[in-house]
């Protein structure tokens, strides 16, 4: 029997009994099974990002040569080989993890290529005896040169086969593509990047070993999402990068669009991360059925292959589709939150990582990989040379060579002699001996002595390459570049800095009152690079004349289009270059005091309007004011919009434009205002908006300027002639490549160019020099005009004013747009 003091003893029958303290015992075994859950199955490895069953899964597909240029082959076969040679678990844990890999709604860059129902955020996958796959190009990236010692190999499960501990990676997978786990006591959930972003990011901490947070969020400046949408509110992506937790709000890209000609709707195109439409329109059924959503009068999904991603939501009539918008940011998916998580293995211990440590670590394997490479092939090119020179002094003489081995007795002898004889190594005469009589040709030893000159040029390369770590890293910032280019594009996920749903206290679930954000004064801003931004202003503010304003920072992306006081609920007008006027409110436009603008961090108004192709904006207008709308064409049309004419569409032609023509400009203009029209021939007409009768949308307009057979008006805009308006001008060629030559600019004061009647061709602006043919950007405004690059960066105008009719001075670099200053 077993005492306190003797806790081992015997059992009559011969079993062998020992007492365990149980808490002890299951400490123990809890910290095992928690370290197991941890490293092997649960958090995916900062290296390569990958968890061990999504590793096995794509090193024993490449070890099944599934290639992207060869035929799928059944999912179940992959499944199989992966569970009886790497993953000691159920089929079904190895089938989910790769039907994840081949989701492009969850991976940013997808690694497998699924044939099949692969399932969708609604809808499980089929089975695995249904579907096929094969790896993707850019699995091949992850597993490249595994064959060249580049990452460690350990035993499987019982130790018949090899696998690698870690993947080569040729790309931050982990950032890319994100992960979520939930282990023992911990858990990752890891958001998807751009993996252009990233790879720039990558590059530049590769070069700047001691760059900022705000240096590296430069590039990557927040997660790309496959599904799209807009991220708003930045601040917790900020932390999530400086200290790997944080949080972010997502909403649907959501427009207002006319359903029928009396019914107006809320068109999703684009959902939240990991949110399906099925999701979304069950939970406005239940809020409608429980009558906290209204004005909802149907839900219907079009999504389809070829369509894409389309949810119709009619509202009823009597409401307003941005107070019901705003109800449904509120109490469905339509706006959802993201924690941040980002928890990985490192050195075989989880650690939550940070922006700059997630790229570092990446950063530094890659360097070991390359280093591991270089190392193997160097080793693998000195043995080849070995055996190449030991062949080249066999056939210099080869006679001898035969002699010498006919006369051995064996291989052996064969060997020993062929050593003393021509002082060749083991591994040379054994090779020799093994030489196929074809080799001894002339052309064979030309073959032979190219093949030594090359190998001696790339030892002598990797030898260099070796020695110095700036090459190496020079190589990876390459390789890095290369794979951005190849798999690399543009950003999905709009971000801003616009407020979320204010509705989410509890106090604003219990009054209805607060669906609305509050309608505050504001004014927005549209810049000549295509951005938009509502400035938020005091009241007092607001009522003050734009020239009385108090004086704000200047910064880059200053150049304004379009500028326009309202309020942030009401209702305003962006104009296109096709004639369509688009009614928005500036409410989810992203916000900045107004001491300190920064256009820079606006929104695409493309984006914003969710339009594109040819399509653009070319300014906004106020809908509620009684000042008239004037637009200039390019084919010299001018017209006078009445401003209670407008139709209550969410769009519509503000005015009939003939074929092949478009709208060259847009803005408010009172009957003391004058119009300006420049043209590509340097032609200047201004005359008094009150010679342009109003006229309804419907209306065509009026001759504004004659124009030449081959010129075509270049800009058109309304001026005040109480203040001190210029003219910018910058000339161009024809012949000359765009963006290889700046060209010459001029600023003139306006009066230096006499008004002149409607439907005349105006004075001359600009004096063409030698090899000048015409205008390639024009405007007026209020002084003083302000240039900006095709990049975005200040471009600086003459500052001493020139007549009207000089040939300007050379520019510093290429002007994009000209505008006004802030």
């Amino acid at each position: 029997m077993a005492t306190p003091e003797n806790p081992t003893s015997t059992a009559p029958s011969g079993e062998r009994i020992e007492d365990i303290d149980v808490t002890t015992e299951m400490q123990g075994s809890f910290l095992e099974y928690a370290y197991s859950v941890i490293y092997s199955r649960a958090l995916p490895d900062a290296r390569d990002g990958l968890k061990p069953v999504q590793r096995r899964i794509l090193y024993q597909m490449a070890e099944m040569g599934l290639r992207p240029d060869r035929g799928h082959v059944k999912s179940s076969r992959v499944v199989g080989e992966v569970m009886g040679k790497l993953h000691p678990h159920g089929d079904a844990s190895i089938y989910d993890a790769m039907v994840r890999l081949t989701q492009e709604f969850v991976l940013r860059v997808p690694l497998i290529d699924g044939h099949g129902n692969f399932g969708t955020l609604d809808d499980g996958p089929a089975a695995p005896r249904y579907t096929e796959a094969r790896l993707h190009a850019t699995a091949l990236a992850l597993t490249e040169n595994l064959d060249e010692d580049v990452v460690d190999f350990i035993p499987n499960y019982d130790n018949q086969f090899m696998q690698p501990e870690v993947l080569s990676a040729a790309f931050p997978n982990l950032l890319v593509n994100g992960a979520s786990g939930i282990a023992v006591g911990m858990a990752t959930n890891m958001a998807p990047h751009n993996l252009i972003e990233v790879v720039a990011a990558a590059r530049y901490l590769l070069e700047n070993p001691e760059a900022s947070l705000e240096d590296l969020m430069a590039f990557v400046p927040g997660p790309d999402l496959p599904t799209g949408g807009t991220i708003v509110g930045l601040d917790g992506i900020k932390d999530a990068y400086a200290n790997g937790r944080g949080a972010f709000k997502t909403r649907a890209r959501v427009s207002v669009e006319a359903i029928t000609a009396r019914k107006t709707g809320l068109i999703v195109t684009e959902l939240p991360f990991l949110v399906g439409t099925e999701r979304v329109i069950e939970k406005i059924k239940d809020g409608v059925n429980s009558k906290k959503i209204s004005g909802i009068s149907d839900v219907t999904d079009l999504t389809d292959r070829k369509h894409g991603m389309r949810l119709v939501i009619g509202i009823k009539t009597g409401f307003s589709p941005d107070a019901v918008l705003e109800q449904l940011y509120r109490l469905t998916p339509l706006e959802d939150n993201f924690s941040i998580n980002n928890v990985a293995l490192v050195n075989g211990g989880p650690r939550t990582l940070g922006l700059k440590e997630l790229l570092q670590v990446y950063l530094d394997h890659r360097l070991s990989v390359v280093r591991r490479r270089s190392l193997f092939r160097l080793a693998r090119r000195k043995e080849r040379l070995h055996l190449v020179e030991g062949l080249l002094i066999a056939i210099v003489d080869i006679d001898e060579v035969i002699q010498v081995i006919r006369r051995s007795d064996d291989s052996e002898q064969a060997r020993a002699r062929l050593i003393d004889v021509f002082d060749l190594s083991e591994l040379q005469a054994e090779y020799i001996l093994e030489l196929r009589l074809r080799r001894l040709t002339k052309f064979s030893r030309i073959e032979l002595e190219t093949e030594a000159e090359k190998l001696r040029a790339e030892i002598a390369y990797l030898e260099a390459l070796l020695a110095d770590p700036a090459r190496i890293a020079q190589l990876v910032s390459d390789e890095l570049e290369e794979i951005a280019e190849r798999f690399g594009t543009p950003r999905r996920t709009l971000l801003t800095e616009a407020r979320p749903s204010i509705a989410t206290t509890a106090a604003s679930r219990r009054t209805a009152a607060v669906l609305e954000i509050a309608d505050a004064p504001c004014e927005v801003l549209l810049s000549t690079t295509g951005r938009a931004i509502r400035v938020d202003i005091a009241p007092e503010v607001a009522d003050e004349p734009t020239a009385e304003r108090p004086a704000r920072r200047r910064t880059k992306h200053d150049a304004i289009r379009s500028r326009l006081i309202t309020t942030s609920r009401t209702e305003i007008g962006a104009v296109t270059n096709l004639g369509r006027l688009i009614r928005f409110t500036a409410v989810d436009l992203p916000s900045v005091p107004s001491n300190s603008i920064q256009l820079a961090a606006g929104a695409k108004i493309s984006d914003y309007l969710a339009i594109g192709g040819k399509e653009r904006v070319i300014g906004i207008v106020s809908l509620d004011s009684e000042v008239p709308v004037a637009i200039g064409t390019r084919q010299g049309v001018v017209k006078r919009v009445i401003p209670a004419s407008w139709p209550s569409r969410p769009d519509f032609d503000i005015i009939s434009l003939k074929p092949r023509d478009e709208v060259a400009g847009v803005a408010h203009a009172r009957d003391s205002d004058e119009v300006v029209f420049v043209t590509s021939d340097a032609q200047l007409l201004r005359f008094s908006s009150s010679l342009v009768r109003p006229q309804g949308v419907a209306a065509g307009g009026m001759a504004g300027i004659n124009l030449s057979s081959a010129a075509a008006v270049i800009f058109f805009g309304v001026v005040d002639p109480g203040l001190d308006n210029v003219v910018a001008t910058v000339s161009t060629s024809a012949a000359t490549i765009a963006g290889a030559d700046p060209g010459r600019a001029k600023v003139s004061v306006i009066g230096e160019f006499p008004a002149k009647g409607r439907a005349t061709g105006g004075v001359r602006a600009h004096s063409f020099l030698k090899g000048e043919d015409s205008l390639a950007l024009g405007w007026a405004g209020p002084s003083p005009a302000v240039a900006v690059g095709t990049d975005g960066s200040v471009r600086h105008l003459p500052e001493t004013l020139a007549k009207r009719d000089a040939s300007g001075t050379v520019l510093d670099g290429v002007v994009g747009s000209i505008g006004a200053g802030l």
